[in-house]
């Protein structure tokens, strides 16, 4: 007879409840990597800004420092949050709401090895740049590429999704390649001559490619569910603006490719490039500032039903900052000052909204609410 005192040789014992900084983790997400991309997305767009004034060029170092260190934090708080809740971890793989967000990890990468060469440099000397900057570079397109076939992959066969579920966060994955095709021409000249470089630019071509038509394929799903089923639930409404990441990222990356095209491709490609540049760019930014306008209505009808913050709220910044760095290059492209202008535009926007997105959040990891089991 076995009695409370004598348990079972085989029983198993009680686990001990999770506190501290593991259980602070239990419910970090990969959509916290927003916050990485929104912040690096100042200094990266503030680089290139077509208007200077004292003190910009310190700013955007001060926020691309600011977005290395979180990124390093929120890559060893991930990193504990599969260590010590991969039951978490994988239920948020396969929940069809979550799952998606893994592309940020491969775009947080990205954006803050693009800030290391754009502005990073200054700080910690040019080698070392390029050097960080190959590392995340390869490592996020790694991970961009292989979230591109695996998160829809998952969507297909473990997902059970009904077609008013679609939702632009399903965008995530598919335009992580972009932001590669975006920031890796910022290596290609430190690259060897021949082979070296133009491997690497039509690498970065054909990402621009396969992100660009995965998500025709997407966008099209997401307005049909938006047309038939109405707006989206009021939390998930920041995330129209995710919509202009492949629209804005796709302008930015082809006038990249017009910069470095000379004397590393064939001449008549070249001229191909700087014409591709203006003629997909500038009808692409067009849809973006219609998209654009359709996304604030939205947003400001779902505040006054009383829309609060959630981290969707990191949706209104990389996407944004997307669209800066799409109009700075049409303005050098074409030297029309009213891409200029909208560049500074949007550039205003971007710095405002990220200080509402991330006093917001400094409030809710203080309270502790953002860091909570999701109701």
């Amino acid at each position: 007879m076995v009695t409370a005192a004598h348990p079972a040789p085989h029983a198993h014992p009680v686990a001990r409840p999770t506190t501290g900084v593991r259980a602070a983790v239990r419910h970090l997400g990969p959509n916290w990597y927003a916050a990485v991309m929104g912040t690096a997305i100042i200094a990266n767009a503030g680089a290139t800004l077509p208007v200077r004034f004292t003190g910009l060029r310190t700013a955007c170092t001060v926020f691309w420092a600011l977005s290395f260190v979180l990124l390093l934090v929120l890559l060893g708080a991930r990193a504990l949050h599969w260590r010590h809740h991969r039951d978490r971890a994988k239920e948020q793989l396969l929940d069809p709401t979550a799952a998606p967000f893994y592309g940020c990890l491969s775009m947080a990468l990205l954006a803050v090895g693009a800030g290391t060469v754009l502005v990073g440099q200054d700080w910690i000397g040019a080698r070392a740049a390029i050097a960080i900057d190959v590392v995340l570079f390869v490592a996020g397109t790694v991970i961009g590429l292989v979230a591109a076939v695996a998160i829809p992959y998952l969507m297909v066969v473990r997902h059970r999704i009904s077609a008013d579920e679609a939702s632009p966060v399903w965008l995530l994955p598919v335009v992580a390649p972009m932001v590669s095709a975006a920031v890796g021409p910022l290596l290609v000249p430190h690259l060897p001559g021949g082979q070296a470089q133009q491997t690497l630019l039509l690498a970065c071509y054909a990402m621009f490619g396969l992100s660009l038509l995965a998500t025709l394929v997407m966008l099209p799903v997401v307005f049909a569910r938006l047309v038939t089923a109405g707006p989206l639930p009021l939390a998930l409404t920041p995330t129209l603006f995710l919509v202009l990441g492949p629209l804005g990222q796709s302008t930015t990356a082809a006038n990249k490719f017009a910069d470095v095209a000379g004397g590393v491709l064939p001449e008549s490609y070249a001229h191909g490039f700087t014409a591709f540049a203006v003629l997909y760019g500038v009808p692409v930014m067009g849809f973006a500032l219609m998209w654009l306008a359709l996304a604030l209505a939205m947003v400001v009808r779902a505040r006054r039903q009383g829309m609060g913050f959630a981290m969707t709220f990191w949706a209104f910044t990389f996407p944004v900052g997307t669209c800066v760095t799409g109009a700075e290059g049409l303005g050098a492209h074409t030297g029309l000052a009213v891409f200029d202008g909208l560049a500074v535009v949007l550039y205003v926007g971007l710095v405002a909204v990220w200080v509402v997105a991330a006093a917001h959040t400094v409030r809710g990891l203080l309270t502790g609410r953002l860091l909570s089991a999701p109701r």
